[in-house]
Parts: structure tokens; sequence; C-alpha cells
């Protein structure tokens, strides 16, 4: 079975950065935002992960930058959007830009109940993003709690939620491995699909995600591993076809 690879365009200030553990402050600047898409495009990726940090973190957003990516590239690849994604305007806004899915984070935890809504109307195209310190998930651009990790799954599993984008901030940015264990337990709880994200570094840590696909696991997104050039994604892609 194959793994979907989603590399990453962390957008903050209108520039393509990687952050450490996701803190707003720790960016490494990689330019331009277009450029890094473009790369991933002719690579021959089928999936894209576009995040709006501004927007994550309430600073702003790069509304018009994603717009622009999304013009020029979505007809060749999917897009999922992320970052900010709070209320009908901005969920409104990603989905008419053009995006396949979008990542709903801390309106998840703080607004459950429009979270339901959304995902009964979208579907498929409304994704979950768990971003987890242990086994208690992180809101706000990952600067406060959100409660528990199992309890919030149960409930977005009873309203058909049909997947999660699941983070171990603690490992995000950091190039130490995702955490595998975190994963399965997350993958074997729920019947919905999983996006493994953060901490993947080498090539065996996407062939370690893969043994997790008959549990749901069945994307990763790529992040730093690939702007640190750790591996390049025509490698990446082999591992996961």
């Amino acid at each position: 079975m194959s793994l979907t690879l989603l590399p990453a365009v962390d957008v903050r200030d209108g520039k393509a950065v990687r952050l450490r553990q996701g803190e707003s402050g720790s960016e490494t600047d990689y330019g331009s935002p277009l450029e890094a898409a473009r790369t991933w495009v002719e690579s021959g990726v089928e999936w894209i992960h576009l995040v709006d940090l501004d927007a994550a973190f309430g600073t702003g957003n790069n509304r018009d930058q994603l717009r622009a990516i999304v013009k020029e590239l979505g007809d060749k690849v999917n897009i999922e959007m992320s970052g900010g994604v709070r209320d009908d305007a901005s969920l409104d806004a990603a989905l008419e830009a053009g995006a396949a899915r979008v990542n709903i984070g801390t309106a998840a935890l703080e607004n459950p109940d429009w979270t339901a809504s959304v995902i009964k109307k979208y579907g498929d195209r409304v994704a979950v993003g768990l971003d987890v310190r242990g086994h208690t998930l992180a809101a706000r651009g990952w600067v406060k709690e959100g409660g528990d990790l199992f309890e919030t799954m149960k409930f977005l599993d009873s309203v058909g939620c049909s997947r999660y984008v699941v983070t171990d901030v603690a490992r995000d940015g950091m190039m130490s491995g995702p955490n595998i264990e975190l994963l399965r337990e997350v993958a074997s709880r729920t019947d919905a699909k999983v996006t493994a994200s953060g901490g993947i570094s080498k090539l065996d840590d996407l062939r370690n995600i893969k043994e997790l696909a008959e549990l749901g696991v069945d994307a990763a997104i790529l992040g730093k591993s690939l702007y640190a050039r750790a591996f390049t994604l025509e490698e990446a892609l082999e591992v996961a076809r």
C-alpha cells in the first residue's frame, strides 16, 4: 500500500519558513512560497500542505500568497490548506481559493459545534489537525492547551470526522523522528484516516510510518527534512510507493 506524501509550504510574512516545535520566532527563511511549491510539484507529488502561519498565530494572514499558489498550481496538484481556519469566512475563503481539503485545528477544540456542522456539510474536504504534547492537545498556534486527545477524538469520531492530521509538537521541525507510538495509538482508536506529521528526518522514518498502513495511516507531511535536504522528494516518493 502506498503512502501519500504532502510536502509542506509554511508561510509567514510572505515567505516560506520552517519553525522549531511550532514556536513563533524560531523561523528559518526559505524564500518564495510559490517557488517552493513549484519545486515540489515538478518532483511529481499529488498533494501539497499549505500553511498560513500568520493566520494560525493571529498575526495577520497570507491569504493573497496562498491564493496565488492555488491559482497557478491547483490544476496540477491537490492542495490542503491549514492555519487559522476558525469560522465560516476563513473556511469559505480556503475552499473558494481552490483548496481540495482544509485542516481545522484550534476551532475543533474551541468550537466543536461549528466543527461538527462543517464536517457534516463538507465531508472529507475537512480534516482535523490534532497537535499533541503527550496526550494533551495544543491550540492557538500551539501556545494554549486544548484538552485530552482521546476525549476530543471520541467527539470528532461521533460527528463523522474522516481524517486526522497528527503532529507531535515536541518533534516538529526537530528532525528527531516521528512519534510512531502516538500514530499507532491514534490510528487504532478511530476509523478515520490518519496523516502523520512532525519529526520525519530520514527515509527509514517513512518506511516505519508505512507499516501503520493497515491501521489507516495513509499519508505523511514532509517539512524540515526536505528543506534541510536530508533526502530528496524523489527518493521519498520512491519509498512511499
